[in-house]
């Protein structure tokens, strides 16, 4: 089992910028990899960004390349997503999870992710 927590969410100006962070208990976090989901009123749940279980490689989704960074610090058993130059299309609720990968590949399907947070509020007004 692995215990994830989300916090860092909060309400700010379009063009603001957030550190949402993901901290882990349970199993060793390091045998994990992590993706940030988010899911706006009204819609389904999207991929947002993930990370191998060491941070060597990761993938985004179209709509935040060049804006959010996704990371992990195994060290402190958290995963964090900074976000930056943020719109009001980017309000949802956001969501940590993680996936049992030690052979060190991440996924972009939520159907694949095992454990989920609790989610936290991002709202970003114009």
């Amino acid at each position: 089992q692995v215990q994830l927590v989300e916090s860092g969410g909060g309400l700010v100006q379009a063009g603001d910028s957030l550190r949402l962070s993901c901290a882990a208990s349970g199993h060793t976090f390091s045998s994990y990899a992590v993706g940030w989901f988010r899911q706006a009123p009204g819609k389904e749940r999207e991929f947002v960004a993930t990370i191998t279980k060491n941070g060597g490689s990761t993938q985004y989704a179209d709509f935040v390349k060049g804006r959010f960074t996704i990371s992990r610090d195994n060290t402190k058993n958290t995963a964090y997503l900074q976000m930056s130059s943020l719109k009001p299309e980017d309000t949802a609720v956001y969501y940590c999870a993680a996936v049992f990968r030690p052979y060190g590949l991440y996924s972009v399907r939520i159907s694949e992710y095992e454990y989920w947070g609790q989610g936290t509020q991002v709202t970003v007004s114009s």
